[in-house]
């Protein structure tokens, strides 16, 4: 039997060549495959990123147009160019529409060019993100933060057309409209006498609920009086507030009932407290975006107060 031979294979052979090509192929296979991990797991996430914050600026844009709808479209757009400025910038279009009521809504698109890092090894230099943004701005169906002193509809700075006289310098009068009632509202919905402080809170704050359109307690008394109230007054001059506007009314004393038909912004630059008589707030009337839930009804009667939301 002849005896074995070992086979080997000298540095710089050709089966030595091969191999080591083939080492490399594979490294190479296989770094292009973390590559491809590495442009998903970070470029996409950046991208991601990047889709958001233009959605966030659209939808800054979109609630800051609303705002100047539906009396002042092109002062909306001009808003919307603002604050898409403020924000990275990237707006494509503004445009107004109509919804439930002339001029009511925007819609706002935007574009953004979002670069690419690891995924340029495929080939992908860049995408691009877009957004859409919808806001509408419609008159209160339901306030929060209200004030509790009511507002007759038939007051003649309500009476202008197409809107509200605002910032002109009228009363509001705050004597007897009925047995017992001072205009004071209950505007949580109670019945009886309501405290001095609770008043207070309301005049300061507003009522933190949501309060609906309809019929409501008088607070009986001419609880305006109190030094509570007159500090409240004193803490909200120069500010603006939200009143109740009322239609009609029936009853008497904790009875009596005030049918609250909308809210009318208005800013108290002082008042005259002087027993149950010629008690009046002095100020103006001015539009004011509140929150609130918007009307869906055309037929809502607007006393320049109204919510705004996103409704895509």
């Amino acid at each position: 039997m002849p005896p074995l031979q070992a086979h080997c294979t000298t540095p710089g052979s050709p089966s030595r060549s091969r191999e080591s090509g083939q080492v490399v192929v594979i490294l190479l296979a296989f770094l292009v495959v973390l590559l491809g991990i590495a442009a998903a797991a970070i470029d996409v996430g950046s991208w991601y990123r990047a889709d958001r914050a233009l959605q966030s600026s659209v939808d800054a844009a979109a609630l800051a147009a609303a705002q100047a709808l539906p009396e002042d479209p092109g002062g909306a757009t001009a808003l919307a160019s603002e604050y898409g400025g403020k924000n990275g910038g990237g707006l494509e279009t503004v445009t107004v529409t109509t919804a439930v009521v002339g001029n009511d809504t925007v819609v706002v698109t935007g574009k953004r060019t979002a670069p690419g890092f690891f995924s340029k090894v495929l080939g992908i230099d860049s995408v691009e993100v877009h957004a859409r943004a919808s806001a509408r701005a419609g008159t209160l169906e339901e306030a929060r933060w209200a004030a509790p002193f009511g507002v007759d509809e038939q007051h003649p700075m309500l009476q202008c057309e197409p809107t509200p006289c605002f910032e002109q310098e009228t009363q509001l009068d705050l004597d007897k409209v009925g047995p017992g009632a001072f205009r004071i509202i209950n505007i949580d919905g109670s019945h009886g006498g309501t405290g001095p402080g609770t008043l207070a809170d309301w005049i300061v704050r507003g009522y933190e609920g949501y309060m609906p359109l309809g019929w409501y307690n008088s607070d009986p008394g001419a609880k305006f009086n109190s030094s509570q109230v007159k500090n409240a007054l004193d803490a909200r001059l120069g500010s603006e507030m939200l009143f109740p506007v009322y239609r009609d009314t029936h009853g008497g004393g904790a009875n009596f009932e005030y049918e609250i038909v909308g809210w009318a912004g208005y800013v108290i630059t002082s008042y005259e407290i002087q027993g149950s008589k010629h008690n009046k707030l002095n100020g103006y009337f001015k539009r004011v975006v509140w929150e609130g839930i918007g009307s869906q009804s055309s037929g809502a009667p607007s006393f320049g107060a109204h919510a705004v939301s996103l409704v895509e």
